[in-house]
């Protein structure tokens, strides 16, 4: 079953994306800053709710670990 089916799939590519773009605008600022406009653009967004939200976006983190830690 692809993930886009899955609901529980679809939330973890949802937060890896997150936290990949975060990651990666810490380590590479500019790649990201210079493509703030077009299909290129969602991997800003998602860096910007990354870095905005990173305590929230952890708690998250932990919960889907813990969902698929224990089947759920």
């Amino acid at each position: 079953m692809t993930a886009l089916f899955n609901f529980s799939s679809l939330l973890l590519v949802i937060l890896l994306l997150i936290c990949t773009c975060a990651y990666v605008h810490q380590l590479f600022p500019a790649i990201l800053d210079r493509n703030k406009t077009g299909v290129t653009g969602i991997f800003w967004k998602c860096a910007r709710i990354g870095e905005r939200l990173s305590p929230y976006m952890s708690l998250c983190c932990g919960i889907m670990a813990i969902s698929i830690f224990l089947g759920m």
